[in-house]
């Protein structure tokens, strides 16, 4: 590994295309691997897939899943490994990254911030900086007289969302529809469609008030379904993100927001993953215009750090005020260095070029990812913005597919239900250079497929 690299200045402005030095997992990522698996709990370890640390086939994963690497540095659309490989990221860190690894105006905010104020007091007293984020979210979301309810992740959102609708409707019923994920924890668990997440948990989990739907099902199944009266919620992402990337018919979210307000249920619209211009929209429901009652973001808000919201219609919010104490709350609520970089990365947002980027880039990919059709072991491709899916035959092909592209300096995800879906969920900021090299790779990697170029 060169100084430069080994410095960290082989980056640039995260801009670069791949440079590997060693087959990865290299030495180093196996070595820390285990450690990390020696001190940290299972299941949610990176101890590589197919490798002991001393190489040898046979871990604690199923073989056929990607070899681990270890994260050193990351900036733009690049990752540097602790082995100083360089890769082009097609995750975006689960679509943190929207406008990219390390952005300089992110860490100036949060170099800024830190030298004033590290933590405040969570929801006893606030600072000036959860003031402006709050104002800025409820300006950004079409979300009708918005107020928001900071959350510190994803499926804390979807927890503030479900508790939100139970104390403005007075009703426990919540449809969901199936595939979808809408985090872990024990209320989010309960809308989440994929039943080896739920099943060690169902006994602490309320199925008789979950109601599952098919996602893009008829109109006539979803009025039934509400026609019940019992059902004062649904839930629903825009675009399924980690469950296969799959788009609604259109029209069916219209149509799904009208059905709600027939009957008096709280639309939640779950734009954790498709928030903030990675579909090529703010949000991926002004696609279709629909202004949600509720509606969950997170992950790209704050460009890195832990920071994520419910916004919710002001009428609907009044169920949380109360004279005691608040009835949901964590310690690190609307941290001030998260803030202050959420206010980084609005700014970044807010003339909408990021978000055209995501539409130009995903016109290109449409073009591109229609010849991957031609693959025999491609089943369908499909996607909107910067967020699309490939899907393949089996999941022993999406993890051959992801290991070969890693050693080529790309990484991307398998995904799905059954894991049988790549997922293409680059920075916003990656450069024309960056994608047409990443699909180049895709191409020579795919089994089966034809081992040249397809530009």
């Amino acid at each position: 590994m060169c100084a430069a690299e080994k410095n960290g200045e082989g980056l640039g402005r995260g801009d670069r295309l791949p440079r590997m030095v060693t087959p990865p997992p290299g030495p180093e990522a196996r070595r820390l691997a285990e450690l990390l698996d020696r001190y940290e709990a299972p299941g949610v370890n990176t101890l590589p897939a197919a490798f002991t640390a001393d190489g040898s086939a046979g871990s604690k994963r199923e073989a056929s899943a990607t070899p681990a690497i270890l994260w050193r540095e990351a900036r733009g659309a690049n990752v540097v490994d602790v082995d100083g490989n360089r890769y082009i990221d097609l995750t975006a860190g689960f679509g943190v990254a929207a406008v990219g690894h390390r952005h300089p105006r992110v860490v100036a905010a949060a170099r800024r911030q830190a030298g004033v104020l590290l933590h405040a007091l969570g929801d006893v007293h606030a600072h000036p900086l959860r003031i402006e984020v709050a104002r800025r979210l409820g300006e950004w979301a079409p979300v009708d007289d918005p107020r928001v309810y900071f959350a510190v992740s994803g499926a804390d959102a979807v927890e503030i969302a479900l508790k939100t609708a139970a104390l403005a409707t007075g009703k426990s019923g919540v449809l969901c529809f199936d595939p979808g994920y809408h985090g872990l924890t024990l209320g989010a668990l309960s809308v989440t469609s994929r039943p080896i997440f739920r099943q060690p948990f169902e006994d602490r989990l309320a199925p008789r008030t979950v109601h599952r739907l098919a996602y893009g099902c008829p109109a006539t199944t979803i009025e039934q379904a509400l026609g019940s009266g019992a059902i004062g919620a649904a839930i629903v992402e825009p675009v399924v993100g980690r469950e296969g990337v799959l788009l609604p018919p259109r029209g069916w979210l219209t149509d799904l927001a009208a059905l709600c307000r027939r009957h008096g249920v709280l639309f939640i619209a779950d734009e954790v993953f498709t928030g903030f211009g990675r579909t090529g929209q703010r949000f991926a429901v002004d696609h279709e215009g629909v202004r949600p009652d509720l509606l969950c973001c997170g992950k790209a808000l704050a460009g890195g750090l832990p920071l994520a919201a419910t916004i919710g219609r002001a009428e609907v919010m009044e169920g949380w005020r109360t004279d005691g104490e608040a009835l949901h709350t964590a310690t690190h609520l609307a941290n001030p260095v998260a803030c202050a970089c959420a206010c980084a990365v609005l700014d970044l947002l807010e003339d909408g070029e990021l978000a055209r980027r995501a539409r130009a880039l995903g016109a290109l990919l449409a073009r591109r990812l229609a010849r991957f059709n031609e693959f025999s072991v491609v089943s369908e491709v499909r996607g909107r913005g910067l967020l699309w899916g490939i899907e393949v035959d089996h999941r022993d092909t999406a993890y051959a597919w992801t290991g070969a592209a890693l050693q080529q300096g790309l990484l991307v995800l398998a995904g799905g239900p059954n894991a049988t879906v790549l997922q293409l969920c680059p920075p916003l900021t990656i450069t024309h250079r960056q994608l047409l090299a990443a699909l180049d790779v895709l191409t020579i990697t795919a089994p089966g497929a034809p081992r040249r170029s397809r530009r």
